[in-house]
Parts: structure tokens; sequence; C-alpha cells
């Protein structure tokens, strides 16, 4: 697609990595809940050794996505050490910014006014200034320290002596339980065991409210194109996004549900 100047207005909105992180992400995430929950509950469909083994196999693939390859995609962008912190603050931190656009998103649902733009590109800078639905950004870090937690805790439920360069990782981890677990009159390890249930819990959770109500939209599925496949966004769609232009501060958008 061409703007009316005859510039492209499709543009890259995910890297090769980003798509990657993405998927490896999702992926492991579905095996570790489906097999998590067999091994909790008990289900039939597979044995407990296979559910075991796939779940144990998912385990550093998701660890090493979101600790390792999703951190240096964001910190790959922007320039310099001050262009990585904004970049990083305008992407993945709720703000004012986003307050007013969720003020305005809880004002469509209850048919007030028009459901604001989430993700902004900035035609000057060739940068997306932000790419996600705002509760996307609070999810974000809810789901980070899941993921800690839920690490935490499997490392004791695999192994309660678990230890990495000789340093005794699983007895600090349940040292550190039995500070806690007596406030809810339970043991270290039971503890664990239950905390590692609840962030299961919150998992499946995040995936309905993410899959399920974010983006259980039309207008939205463009987005799932852009990152399992594609990695790019045509800006002439203006649902749910605003270019920013030398010319205007935003092109004119239609109207959106």
């Amino acid at each position: 697609m061409k703007s009316h100047d005859n510039r492209s207005m499709v543009v890259e909105r995910y890297t090769v990595t980003d798509r990657i992180a993405h998927t490896v992400h999702a992926v492991a995430m579905i095996v570790l809940i489906i097999t998590g929950l067999k091994i909790y509950a008990g289900w039939d469909f597979m044995s407990f050794h296979t559910a075991r083994a796939l779940h144990m196999i998912a385990v550093p693939f998701l660890l090493a996505v979101n600790w390792i390859l999703i951190p240096y995609n964001i910190f790959s962008e922007g320039h310099g050490f001050m262009g990585k912190i904004s970049h990083f603050t305008d992407h993945y931190i709720f703000g004012p910014k986003d307050a007013v656009r969720m003020k305005d998103i809880i004002g469509n649902f209850f048919r007030k006014g028009r459901y604001p733009a989430f993700s902004i590109y900035d035609e000057t800078t060739g940068h997306y200034k932000t790419k996600l639905h705002p509760l996307m950004k609070i999810l974000i870090v809810l789901e980070g320290t899941a993921i800690f937690l839920i690490a935490i805790s499997g490392i004791v439920l695999y192994k309660l002596d678990w230890s990495l360069f000789g340093l005794p990782i699983g007895s600090w981890i349940l040292s550190i339980g039995d500070l806690i677990a007596p406030i809810f009159d339970l043991t270290s390890i039971q503890f664990f065991r239950l905390l590692h249930l609840l962030m299961t819990y919150w998992f499946v959770f995040e995936l309905v409210v993410h899959v399920g109500i974010l983006e259980f939209d039309p207008h939205v599925w463009k987005y799932y194109k852009a990152i399992f496949w594609s990695g790019k966004e045509d800006l002439s769609d203006t649902h749910y996004s605003e270019l920013i232009t030398a010319k205007t501060k935003y092109i004119p958008t239609k109207h959106r549900r």
C-alpha cells in the first residue's frame, strides 16, 4: 500500500527474533500448562512420565526466551543508552498516556467515544512509539513476576537439593519457604507446590484475557499474522493504529466500534 504522497505504509512491526521469541514462548507455555495440569490432576490422555518429560523439555525454552531472547530484543532497539531506556518505557511500561487510552477503552465499552489507537507509528523517526494494548503493558509485568515465581517453585518441586555450579539453590529456596510457609500453616514444600499451581492458573487466566478478550476481534487478527509470520503492518488499516507524520500529528482515522 502507498500513502497519498506515494510512500509505502507497510512497516516492520516485528523482527525475525521477535517472532521467534513469541512463537517459542506461546508453544512452551501451552505445553507447560497442559502437562502441568496433567501431572497435578492425573488426566489420563498421556502417561505421567511422558507429561513430566515434555514439561521438563519446555522449561528451558520458556526461560531462555523470557530471560535471554526477549530482553535482547527489547534492548537492541533504540540508539544509545537513554534511547534504549526510552524505548523500553514507551513500549513496555504503563504510563500516563496508557492510562488515558485505558480510560477511553472503558468509555468505548459503555458506548462513549471511539476505541483509541494502541499501536502508534512515528513516520518522522521510522519507529513505533508504542505497539501494545495498555492492558498488555500491565499483564507483561505480572507475567514476568509469575514466570519468576513458577521457576523458583519449580526448582524445589523438581529436586529438593538442586544446585548450580556448586551453589545449593534448592536449599536456599526451601529456607526462604521456611520463613513464609508457617504464615499459611504449610510446610515449605507445600507452600511452593501451592504457589506453582496458583501461577499455572494465572497463566490460564492470562491466556484467556490475552487471546480470548483483547484479541478476539477480526480487526486485530492482522497482528496475529504479523507476530507469527510476516512481521509487517499495513498502516493504511487504521483500526487500532495511528500514524504520526511530519505534516500532521495524526492521520484521521475512521470510526471504530
